[in-house]
């Protein structure tokens, strides 16, 4: 049996948007480490919860030496419009 594309939309119960919150963003970070060390490449993921939470996830050379402040990743910073323009 094949899973349906999920449709993008707001989930309104509190709690299933939590869970769901919960769940993606533990993927998130997870394939992010999955990057860094399949493919030896600096990662770096910044995730804030709709309560304003801060989840990070971060390695590489750069990092250690204080090269990916925020004032540095200001070119590489992205809105969630652009990036729904630009992939979707």
């Amino acid at each position: 049996m094949v899973r349906g594309k999920t449709q993008m939309k707001r989930i309104e119960n509190p709690t299933s948007r939590q869970v769901t919150f919960s769940k993606r963003r533990n993927g998130l970070l997870k394939k992010a480490f999955e990057l860094s060390v399949l493919c030896d490449a600096e990662v770096a993921l910044v995730v804030f919860s709709p309560r304003g939470k801060l989840y990070e996830f971060a390695n590489g050379r750069r990092v250690a030496n204080g090269e990916m402040r925020p004032e540095k990743m200001a070119n590489v910073c992205y809105t969630a419009k652009d990036l729904q323009q630009h992939y979707f």
